[in-house]
Order: structure tokens, then sequence, then C-alpha cells
């Protein structure tokens, strides 16, 4: 069962997700200096009324099995512990434990 930070964290990415491409209009607004300054105003405060969860920058990689958030592998997003028992397990395609 997930916990609440990766609940959390679940939610905080599908807002990002669907808010992106608003997000980035807006921005391109506010940023382009041959606009009208009232106009990038509004665009800015259309900016500022997003949610919290909706800026890429707010969202951490968490481990999906504990939701701790040092130690994440990006490509997995497992922590280094939850890696290994599933590399261990068999559980991962492609990953066997290093013998030399």
């Amino acid at each position: 069962m997930p916990r609440a930070r990766v609940i959390r964290d679940m939610k905080a990415r599908a807002t990002v997700a669907s808010t992106e491409v608003v997000r980035q209009a807006f921005r391109y607004l506010t940023h382009n200096t041959t606009l009208p300054a009232k106009v990038r105003a509004q665009a800015q405060l259309q900016l500022n009324a997003f949610p919290r969860d909706a800026r890429p920058t707010a969202i951490h990689n968490r481990c999906l099995e504990t939701g701790r958030g040092r130690g994440v592998l990006r490509a997995f997003r497992l922590c280094r512990f939850q890696f290994r028992l599933k590399a261990l397990e068999g559980e991962l395609p492609g990953i066997k434990k290093a013998t030399w």
C-alpha cells in the first residue's frame, strides 16, 4: 500500500503534467519584452494563481515503495535499499549482481 508521501508525490506529478502547457504559455508571455507591460503583468498574475504543486521544481524524487527521499535512483524510482532487494530477487529486468 502506498504511503502518504508517495501519494502526495503522485498527485504533484499529475498536477504538473496537466498544467505544464498552460504554464509554459504564461511564462512565455511574461518574458516577452515586445508585449505591453499590462499584458505581461496580467500573465504574471495568472501564473501566480496556479496551485503550489504546479511548479516542476516542487517535485522531489521519492522511492515508490517506501517514500524515501534520499538515495533514489531516477531510472527505477527506487531508493538504494529497495533497488538492491528487487535486484537480488530478480524483479528488475537486465539487472544482476556484479561478480569479478
